[in-house]
């Protein structure tokens, strides 16, 4: 049997653009992708502290070092520049490796920096 499990969550970073003309995705700085063991194009689960709104999206790379977390596309209309979010992915695995497994969590301070 396979169960649903954390893998990867970013905790209480903040939005630093929403840019709705764009064809979707969430930009993610490198730094924390790499830190929160999130790749390129992985689905994320997008959870908004600031306004209790919950959408999932896929991730893009952002510019190593900036800080950036930038909500795009139709996902720009629901997060505003400032707002706190978590995000999150989930992994299948086999329930006995799932017992075990230890997700990749960060907590980015307010410029997201690690």
């Amino acid at each position: 049997m396979n169960i649903e499990v954390l893998k990867s969550k970013i905790h209480r970073a903040t939005i630093t653009e929403a840019n709705l003309n764009y064809i979707g995705s969430i930009a993610i700085d490198e730094d924390m992708m790499d830190a929160s063991n999130l790749i390129e194009n992985e689905r994320v689960h997008i959870y908004n502290i600031s306004n209790g709104e919950r959408l999932d999206t896929y991730v893009i790379k952002g510019e190593r070092g900036s800080g950036v977390l930038s909500l795009n596309g139709a996902a720009a209309r629901k997060a505003h520049i400032g707002d706190l979010v978590i995000i999150v992915s989930y992994a299948s695995m086999e329930f006995e490796i799932a017992k075990s497994f230890k997700p990749s969590i960060i907590f980015p301070d307010q410029n997201n920096k690690l």
